[in-house]
């Protein structure tokens, strides 16, 4: 069983930018000492949802500043960038990592590919040619390319991956779809905060699609994530954690901060629109379907152990950081999870 991170540095009005990177850096960095293994970074425009632009160059600054981490785009909107480019991008930050880079692919978030021109079909043709484009920059040397979106002529790769064929690709998956056609490709599966009951159902769909491939390609990798708050007591915790869940929420219907406070009576209303998510998020169905770990130590190892063992996830990976949360808050939940509850889990 492995442990990641995934962090989107949203933002809080009373804090700088400057600030809110500084410490993103540094609970990364954290995570590292305290045997994580690896770090992913969410991928957003325009919006105080996410200010990760280009988690990419997170991923840079964070090459030299750690030493075992494995370190990820969760996921690189592929429609909204030339495929070259990115391919020698990931080729160098392969490179300046030591080879603990891993690729998430995506479509990215609807409303962004709107702003910049891209309907549905456009936004799906565009990752399509683009993963194609990826894959062919990476495993040969040179090569010609004439799609709708994107051509080129004798183009090379340069420089090329330190991993071989390239680093390990991972798509985020939420249609039912997803996991069979994951499987099929080679990919490695990843799952965000749907209720327990579908993480699981996809994961047992994606390992029995790559046990009856003959030769099943790919590392055959599941991680799975879920929002982690621990505090001293239940009722801390749950008092602290929930407004700032319904708080990221509210980010993700409106891209912007609205109102100095939030209640959590709002939360069903910011997540209805979600089909894993039927009538809504409530505080109860949190806990109820499995989306979070909020709670003191020993409450966080129970609910963590039954959700490996219904689930089977390769990874466990947290978002620490959300909504209004504070750097202090932050950190001291990571130290409690990887001090009180992580060296429990190993085993599983």
């Amino acid at each position: 069983m492995r442990f990641g991170t995934f962090s989107y540095n949203q933002a809080r009005p009373w804090v700088p930018e400057r600030q809110a990177f500084d410490e993103l850096l540094e609970q990364i960095q954290l995570t590292e000492r305290l045997g994580f293994d690896e770090a992913w970074f969410a991928e957003h425009h325009h919006s105080d949802y996410g200010m990760l632009a280009s988690p990419n160059l997170i991923v840079a600054a964070l090459a030299h500043r750690t030493r075992r981490l494995r370190l990820g785009n969760l996921v690189n909107a592929l429609p909204l960038h030339d495929p070259i480019r990115l391919a020698e991008e990931c080729a160098m930050l392969d490179i300046l990592t030591g080879g603990r880079l891993n690729v998430g692919l995506g479509r990215g978030v609807p409303r962004d590919d709107l702003k910049h021109g891209l309907d549905r079909d456009t936004a799906q043709a565009r990752f399509e040619e683009g993963v194609e484009i990826l894959q062919r920059a990476w495993r040969e040397d040179t090569f010609t390319y004439s799609g709708k979106a994107w051509n080129y002529v004798d183009i090379t790769c340069r420089p090329r991956p330190l991993q071989r064929p390239h680093p390990p690709i991972y798509y985020g998956a939420t249609s039912p779809e997803s996991p069979s056609m994951v499987a099929r490709r080679g990919w490695n599966l990843a799952l965000s905060r749907q209720p327990l009951a579908n993480c699981a159902k996809a994961i047992a769909k994606y390992r029995a699609e790559r046990a009856a491939l003959e030769t099943p390609p790919g590392g055959g990798d599941a991680i799975m994530v879920r929002d982690i708050y621990i505090a001293e007591t239940d009722e801390q915790a749950w008092a602290e954690a929930a407004p700032e869940i319904t708080r990221f929420w509210q980010l993700a219907t409106d891209n912007v901060w609205r109102g100095n406070s939030i209640t959590t009576d709002d939360l069903p209303r910011f997540t209805e629109r979600f089909a894993y998510f039927p009538g809504g998020l409530t505080v109860k169905r949190m806990d109820e379907w499995g989306t979070s770990l909020i709670g003191n130590p020993e409450t966080v190892l129970k609910k963590a152990r039954q959700m490996i063992e219904t689930a089977r996830p390769d990874c466990l990976v947290g978002m620490f950081s959300f909504g209004g949360l504070s750097h202090e808050q932050v950190m001291r939940s990571i130290e409690l999870f990887a001090t009180k509850v992580k060296p429990f889990l190993d085993g599983i």
